[in-house]
C-alpha cells in the first residue's frame, strides 16, 4: 500500500457513530463503532468522533490518513461543511468540518449521508461501471442521490437529490415537511408504520394478526411488523404492501423518466426487509415509464448495505482532496 493511500469516514447517525479507515479499493480495514450521544450536545459528540478517529490513527499508526468524510443525516454548507440543520441530532449551524479539522490536522469533508452512501454504491457497489445511477434508500425516510455523466448532482443550494419530498399524491397525507403527498410519506417506513395503525383501526377484526405482534399496543406498530406479517401472507399487511409498492413505481417511474438512469440502486431498511419489492418495481416501472427511459435500465439492490455510509464518505474525502479540495 503506498504512503498516504488511506482515508477515513464517518457514518454520524442519530443513533450510532460508524467511524471506519477505508483503503484505496473501498474496503473497510479498521472500525470503531459506538453510540451516538444526541442528548450531550454537538460538542460531546465532535469529542467523540476526534476520540475515535485518534483511536484508528493509534492502532494503525503505519498508515498515513489522507483525508476525512463524514456523512450525516441534514443539510449541509457546500462551502464550510457546516451542519445547517440535522434534525436526528438536534443541531443546527454546527461548524463541524472547522471543529475536526481544527482538531485533528487533516483535510475533513462533510456531506449529507445518503449522498456519501451514493459515493459509495457507485464507485465501489452495485452501481460501479456505470456514470448514470439513481440510488434511493427506503427506510425510516426515503432519500437519495443522483449520478449523471459521472458526476453527482447538488444543486444550486447543495440540496439536490431530496427525492423523498417529490410529490406523488397532492391529496395524500401530510408529510413531516409540511407538504401533502410526498413520496416519504406515502412509502417510508413511518408511512407504512401509519398506513398499518390507520387499517387495524378502520379493519380491527382482519388487524388483529399485527395488533397481536405489539401486544395490543398500536403505537408499536412498525413497518418492520408489516412486512414480516405480510411475508406469512396475511391479508391486511399484504394489502398494505401492495399500496405502498404502486407508490414506489409512481416515484422511481417519474425519477426514470427526469433523469434517464443506467441504473436505479435501492437500498434501505424497507427493501432489505422485503427483496420482492424490487421485481415489483422492475415490473411497474418497465409500464410506466416512458419505452426510451427503460431501454436500458437496471434496477437492482444496493451492495453495501450498512458499510455504504462510511465507504462513500471515505471516497468523497480521497476525490475531494484529490481535486484540491474543490467540492463537487
Amino acid at each position: 500500500m503506498t504512503v498516504a493511500s488511506w482515508t477515513i469516514g464517518v457514518d454520524l447517525g442519530g443513533t450510532k457513530l460508524d467511524v471506519g479507515m477505508v483503503d484505496m479499493s473501498g474496503k473497510i480495514v479498521d472500525r470503531v463503532l459506538i453510540k451516538t450521544r444526541v442528548k450531550e450536545g454537538s460538542k460531546v459528540v465532535i469529542q467523540d468522533i476526534v476520540a475515535a478517529i485518534r483511536a484508528l490513527q493509534a492502532k494503525n499508526s503505519e498508515k498515513v490518513i489522507l483525508s476525512i468524510g463524514v456523512g450525516i443525516a441534514g443539510q449541509i454548507d457546500s462551502k464550510t461543511g457546516d451542519v445547517r440543520f440535522a434534525p436526528n441530532l438536534n443541531w443546527t449551524d454546527v461548524p463541524l468540518q472547522t471543529e475536526l479539522s481544527k482538531a485533528l490536522k487533516l483535510p475533513v469533508y462533510v456531506l449529507n449521508d445518503v449522498r456519501a452512501a451514493t459515493w459509495g454504491e457507485w464507485l465501489y457497489g452495485a452501481g460501479k461501471g456505470s456514470n448514470d445511477i439513481i440510488c434511493i434508500f427506503v427506510g425510516t425516510g426515503i432519500g437519495g442521490g443522483v449520478i449523471s455523466d459521472g458526476k453527482m448532482l447538488l444543486g444550486c443550494s447543495n440540496s439536490a437529490g431530496e427525492i423523498g419530498h417529490i410529490t406523488i399524491d397532492v391529496n395524500g397525507p401530510k408529510c413531516t415537511c409540511g407538504n401533502y403527498g410526498c413520496f416519504e410519506a406515502l412509502a417510508s417506513g413511518w408511512a407504512i408504520a401509519r398506513r398499518a395503525k390507520e387499517s387495524v383501526v378502520k379493519h380491527p377484526d382482519s388487524g388483529k394478526p399485527l395488533l397481536e405482534l405489539v401486544n395490543g399496543k398500536i403505537d408499536d406498530l412498525s413497518a418492520k411488523h408489516v412486512l414480516e406479517l405480510s411475508h406469512s401472507g396475511d391479508l391486511l399487511a399484504r394489502s398494505i404492501v401492495q399500496e405502498v409498492s404502486v407508490d414506489l413505481v409512481a416515484g422511481i417511474a417519474g425519477l426514470v423518466n427526469a433523469f434517464n438512469p443506467q441504473r436505479v440502486i435501492m437500498g434501505g431498511g424497507i427493501i432489505y426487509g422485503y427483496p420482492e419489492f424490487i421485481e415489483e418495481i422492475r415490473l411497474g416501472v418497465s409500464k410506466r415509464a416512458l419505452k426510451v427511459a427503460v431501454e436500458h435500465l437496471q434496477i437492482i439492490q444496493a451492495s453495501l448495505h450498512a458499510d455504504a455510509g462510511v465507504i462513500g464518505a471515505a471516497a468523497y474525502a480521497r476525490g475531494v482532496c484529490n481535486q484540491g479540495g474543490n467540492h463537487g
